[in-house]
């Protein structure tokens, strides 16, 4: 595979295993240039940690780009994860057009919500703006309740293979190409992902750890787009990530000093051996 330049749009948490923290090393172990681009720098993540600092980076985004095209860097693929406010996904959206390259893959991740509710900072002018992202996108990773915003369908808790399949039209008819839905279970013991590509769906199911663990969303995003960029297509690279992410709860389980995220560092080689490298 060509060495190649990818950036990815998110926040960061100093301390805690999430979002840009889990990103830049996966990426960079699925042999790419990962360059990056925060979107807030916070103390530690959110959950479970109290008097944590945030320090909003909108304001820097426009002066950021600007430099970059001074300089003629480009980007081979752009993948997004949790963006701050609707000003931010216009700024994306704005460095996607003119930073990419022409053939350049965009992948989201619309971080704004789980288990039927948008995430506290997130309002219904966010998902509109969202909305034009994701659908713009060539992959988006959206969870069930993500897909319902991204939709305007009903969230449901329970759930058959009709319901998935109605959201995965829904998607489909609003413009999106590919998509990995994350968290499809259809019983208690088991997890999967449903993929929709060129028109076809297939699941992947592997079994459910009853305790969860914070930032597994973003390492399976991680995970997802560097096995996409070595060649994988959406289904192997989903299911590669599945398999990763599972992989680093098993090791981190046991250790209850360790609850702020998971051990994705011990896995990494394991991770590298299942790209074929």
């Amino acid at each position: 595979m060509p060495y190649r330049k990818l950036l990815t749009i998110q926040d960061i948490s100093c301390v805690g295993q999430c979002s840009l923290t889990v990103a830049l090393p996966i990426l960079s172990a699925a042999g790419m240039e990962t360059c990056i681009l925060p979107s807030a720098v916070l103390s530690t993540h959110t959950a479970g940690f109290s008097g944590f600092t945030v320090r909003d980076l909108t304001e820097d985004m426009p002066g950021i780009a600007a430099h970059w095209k001074k300089e003629n860097i480009r980007f081979d693929a752009v993948y997004t994860g949790y963006l701050g406010s609707k000003e931010q996904i216009g700024y994306v959206q704005d460095i996607v057009g003119s930073l990419r390259v022409p053939d350049g893959k965009l992948i989201v991740d619309p971080a704004m919500a789980d288990n039927g509710r948008l995430y506290p900072a997130f309002d219904a002018a966010y998902v509109e703006e969202m909305k034009k992202l994701a659908f713009s996108a060539d992959i988006i990773l959206p969870n069930i309740t993500e897909a319902c915003f991204l939709t305007d369908l009903a969230y449901r808790e329970s759930y058959d293979e009709g319901y998935i399949a109605a959201l995965l039209d829904a998607l489909t008819e609003r413009g999106a190409k590919t998509i990995v839905l994350t968290g499809v279970a259809y019983d208690a013991s088991h997890t999967g992902v449903a993929v929709r590509e060129g028109g076809v769906t297939r699941y992947y199911e592997h079994r459910k750890i009853a305790k969860g663990c914070h930032g597994t969303g973003d390492v399976y995003a991680a995970a997802f787009v560097g096995a996409l960029e070595n060649g994988f297509d959406a289904y192997a690279a989903a299911v590669l990530a599945a398999d990763y992410t599972v992989r680093c709860i098993e090791v981190t389980q046991g250790d209850a000093s360790h609850w702020y995220g998971v051990k994705f560092e011990l896995v990494l080689p394991e991770f590298i051996r299942m790209l074929g490298k």
